[in-house]
């Protein structure tokens, strides 16, 4: 019942003096600055919802943060992330969700939790026995000071990515990956099935994807009879023959996008097929 009265009277003084600011018609800006990120990552999103505290000349982690002690990764209400799809955490599963985000911060290594309670002030009400997921993460010691409180996505690839923590001299890099090919698999054969085939996206998912280049190929010569002026098709089919070894067609694509891209003076793809050319040419 202690740490519910705390909880309570700590909430109970923010909202008597915000409505008093407001009858008193005074705007002021939050201590920590709030602040709500979204990543687009596999094929869902991931939203995190935070308070960013400042250093102020203090010292964080070992000090106003003391070492093996739950943190709210944050300031103010602790700190929320929700996955749109399934991830995982530092190789481990973590079902699609909204979850309360608690870090351990210690001197030589943190631990990451992942909480079913991601509505809650502070980490007062923290219970272990909610925890979905705990994580172990080594801490980064970074050569320059980061005076306000920071996450950020970093190092974004179609199914790896980085959620990076960072404050005073103190980062840490959670690795998150999903597995996506199957669905994408799946969706590229059902969307064949119909009467608008996507033969370029499916042809350069399979390009870079490591899939069957004879099926890639098929596909890519059918968007470029869809689409003959388009210089982005002779692109990617140009690339795909150079995979499959076949530089003499690399370079006829390439050379056909030049030209298309110069005619409709769009200079990205000029200089794309001029590169894949020169690739092609070694």
């Amino acid at each position: 019942m202690k740490t519910t009265l705390k909880t309570l009277m700590i909430l109970a003084l923010a909202v008597s003096l915000n409505t008093e600011l407001q009858a008193q018609g005074i705007k002021i800006p939050q201590a920590s600055s709030a602040q709500t990120i979204t990543q687009s990552f596999g094929l869902g999103k991931i939203n995190v919802s935070y308070s960013r505290p400042n250093t102020k000349g203090r010292k964080v982690f070992g000090g106003m943060e003391p070492f093996d002690k739950v943190w709210r990764t944050g300031a103010n209400s602790a700190t929320s992330i929700t996955f749109s799809d399934p991830v995982k955490i530092g190789g481990q599963e973590l079902a699609a969700g909204t979850y309360g985000l608690f870090t351990i911060p210690g001197k030589d290594e943190w631990t990451v939790i992942f909480n079913k309670d991601s509505k809650q002030w502070g980490a007062y009400e923290y219970k272990e026995a909610e925890d979905v997921l705990r994580i172990k993460v080594k801490p980064i010691k970074l050569k320059e000071k980061v005076e306000t409180f920071t996450i950020q996505f970093a190092n974004v690839y179609p199914t790896t990515a980085q959620l990076q923590l960072s404050w005073e001299n103190t980062g840490l890099n959670i690795d998150l990956s999903t597995e996506i090919d199957a669905q994408v698999m799946a969706s590229i054969d059902e969307a064949m099935k119909g009467e608008k085939k996507p033969y370029f996206a499916a042809a350069q998912y399979y390009f870079e994807n490591g899939k069957d280049l004879n099926k890639a190929l098929e596909w890519i010569n059918a968007a470029e009879a869809a689409d003959q002026k388009a210089p982005w098709v002779r692109l990617w089919k140009g690339r795909i023959q150079l995979k499959k070894g076949d530089k003499a067609g690399a370079i006829a694509s390439a050379e056909a996008g030049i030209k298309l891209a110069t005619e409709a003076k769009v200079d990205e793809y000029v200089r794309l097929n001029s590169a894949l050319l020169a690739e092609a040419k070694k």
